[in-house]
């Protein structure tokens, strides 16, 4: 029988002193010495001491001797030496009862109290020893290790969890305070939250980080490095999140100092630096990596289309070579440009700049008066600039300069041409967000087709496109960008051309990358090499090196498989980038819309889904959706206005809701 034995057990990772009062069989009736009555399992007893009590004395004298012992118990506890007793058993694989194991320690005889102290010393330590059936189990050293580098692993988590809420509790509340020794930590932590919410690597610490701060959204870890001076107010959390480089290293940028001042080798150039070339660009441009030139001789026009030489400083396998492949196109975005190439050559010694000359692989084209191309030749050049004009400054010209005529002439030709072939012309204006120091924010739709525009981008067509025959006729390895045909070509006729463009978007199949030569139906072409942009595009470079090796000594840089290796190492990053772009776009029209709810916008229905209806809204060309609401019939094309509820651009929320339709009338 139990009745009146000390029965000890753990209870929230403690050891209660007990006594038992009644037993029960399957239940022991006990009275610890905080005075609390309790039923326990048998099994869950941890020590049952041999000498009894009599229970049949007061409650007060019950508790005066449970409070006697356990004093006495833990007095004992403070004599054992847990880790000289580990040393003296450590290597035997058996289990030892706590008696054998107080007998070790005190020596014999033992009593019930030297029994106790032994485990509750044991228990404390938690180092040398475990309980294993009830018995204790010496562990092993290379356990032991693990279990002091675990303490050290949670006295050090608990440090910084302590160090780094404090921080954010003041910096919430406006003090100014020295940075922590955490600080990273800290930073680390809330970043992964902001970047990757309840996916966080370290979700658990990180919320209870936020706990001890005060804080229960997780979300408001963006806030909250904003407040520590770590993000600015719109940080760009995608180029984070895909680890896309915002600068150059020192290595690279070394390097691109030295290539800036160091000599181009001389080349067997031909000298074209006195033809009437020009760049059209827009008023920001600061890396020209194409130019253009015409002359009238008789019955003839001779376009001149003239890349900048990239491939002649920026070397395969280089430092800057790599650090371009890594970024395999400049970002440009509101309120920052990222580019390619480090500046002092992109905007430099690579840049056909005014008045200078440079080196370039320029495209020579023959036409007669009707715009029939009657023969074409690449060739490594030397030009010099004579204007570097925007945009706008061209548009004005048109008709007092006759060089920008012709060259408009030439380029709705060519642009008619490729209609008849087959050419989808599916532009939308596009769309500039603005940014000023201020943080005010400005949109605009930029179209694509004025003049300026069209001549550029003929011509730039025209050069990817004889570059494209150049490589697949002498059989130089390239990168080739095809298109199968639409899967339907639709009629524009009686359809609104916004909604036009869109569902035909839809029936066009995506462009591929390919080393074989192949048509290209969007732009209405039988071959297809993008190389006019190798400045701003790592591709581009990579394709204009080929043609440079073969002009130089009719052997590329590159094979075939060589080639198929690069493109599929880039082209995951260049889809990145393009995500982020979109995305970018979207944050800021998104924040917009946050400082003008209320406001109505006019939109286009684009769809039927359901419950909701996707609509485009036409200030910005973007996408969105409404809820549909009882006796809501609305028709595909059909122009509505929209209020703005609810827009947040961190978590890209746009809730928007149908007021009317637009009066057409």
């Amino acid at each position: 029988m139990t009745q009146g034995r000390i029965v000890e057990y753990i209870d929230q990772g403690k050891i209660v002193c007990s006594l038992c009062l009644q037993d029960k069989g399957n239940k022991l009736h006990l009275l610890t010495a905080s005075n609390r009555e309790v039923n326990l399992s048998p099994k869950r007893a941890l020590l049952i001491s041999e000498s009894a009590y009599d229970t049949s004395k007061s409650r007060e004298e019950i508790l005066e001797y449970l409070k006697k012992t356990e004093a006495l118990r833990k007095a004992l506890k403070d004599e054992v030496n847990v880790k000289e007793l580990w040393e003296l058993v450590q290597g035997e694989s058996e289990t030892f009862d706590h008696r054998y194991l107080a007998e070790l320690c005190f020596g014999e005889p033992i009593t019930d109290h030297h029994v106790s102290a032994l485990a509750r010393a044991l228990f404390e330590d938690r180092l040398h020893f475990r309980l294993k059936d009830g018995k204790f189990l010496a562990n092993t050293e290379e356990r032991v290790e693990q279990i002091l580098r675990q303490k050290e692993e949670e006295a050090l988590r608990e440090e910084r969890l302590e160090k780094g809420s404090e921080w954010i509790k003041k910096v919430r509340a406006g003090q100014v305070v020295e940075q922590p020794d955490v600080k990273d930590y800290v930073i680390q932590l809330l970043t992964d939250l902001a970047l990757y919410g309840k996916e966080a690597p370290q979700i658990n610490e990180s919320k209870e980080l936020l706990a001890r701060s005060g804080i229960t959204r997780i979300e408001e870890a963006k806030d909250i490095l904003v407040s520590l001076g770590v993000w600015e107010e719109d940080e760009n959390l995608d180029l984070i999140r895909f680890s896309i480089p915002t600068d150059f290293s020192d290595q690279e940028k070394q390097e691109a100092a030295s290539l800036a001042v160091s000599p181009i080798p001389e080349e067997d150039l031909e000298d074209l630096t006195g033809l009437p070339v020009l760049t059209i660009d827009g008023p920001l441009t600061r890396d020209y990596d194409d130019a253009l030139s015409l002359r009238i001789d008789g019955e003839t026009i001779e376009l001149g289309v003239h890349i900048a030489d990239v491939a002649s400083v920026v070397k395969p396998d280089s430092q800057l070579d790599k650090s371009a492949a890594a970024k395999p196109a400049s970002l440009y975005l509101p309120r920052r440009q990222i580019p390619m190439i480090p500046p002092p050559l992109s905007e430099n010694i690579l840049s056909l700049r005014q008045g200078l000359e440079r080196r370039s692989i320029s495209l020579l084209c023959k036409f007669d008066r009707r715009g029939n191309l009657l023969n074409y030749r690449f060739t490594l050049a030397k030009v010099r600039v004579g204007q570097n004009l925007t945009y706008e400054e061209v548009n004005r010209d048109l008709e007092t300069d006759p060089t920008l005529k012709e060259m408009l002439d030439l380029a709705k030709v060519l642009r008619q041409k490729r209609e008849e072939n087959g050419a989808l012309n599916l532009s939308l204006p596009e769309i500039q967000v603005s940014v000023d120091e201020e943080g005010n924010i400005s949109t605009f739709l930029l179209d694509q087709n004025t003049p300026s525009r069209m001549i550029v981008a003929e011509f730039m067509i025209l050069y990817n496109w004889l570059a494209g025959r150049f490589c697949r006729d002498n059989e130089i390895p390239a990168l080739y960008r095809t298109q199968a045909e639409p899967s339907e070509r639709l009629s524009q006729e009686g359809m609104d051309y916004l909604l036009y463009v869109f569902l035909q978007r839809r029936r066009i199949y995506p462009l591929l990358l390919d080393t074989s030569p192949g048509p290209h139906s969007g732009l209405g072409l039988d071959a297809y090499a993008q190389v006019s942009s190798p400045i701003r595009r790592y591709l581009d470079l990579v394709v204009q090196r080929q043609i440079r090796a073969y002009l130089l000594s009719g052997e590329p840089v590159y094979d075939k498989n060589r080639l198929e290796e690069i493109r599929i190492a880039v082209e995951p990053t260049l889809r990145t980038l393009a995500r982020i772009k979109r995305n970018r776009l979207r944050y800021w029209i998104v924040k917009l819309l946050s400082r003008n709810i209320g406001r109505k916008y006019k939109a286009m229905i684009l769809d039927d889904i359901r419950s909701k209806y996707r609509i485009v809204l036409t200030d910005f060309l973007m996408t969105a959706d409404i809820k549909k609401v009882d006796g809501m019939l609305l028709g595909q094309g059909q122009y509505i206005w929209v209020e703005v509820k609810k827009a947040d651009p961190w978590t890209d929320t746009l809730v928007l809701e149908y007021t009317g339709s637009v009066d057409t009338a």
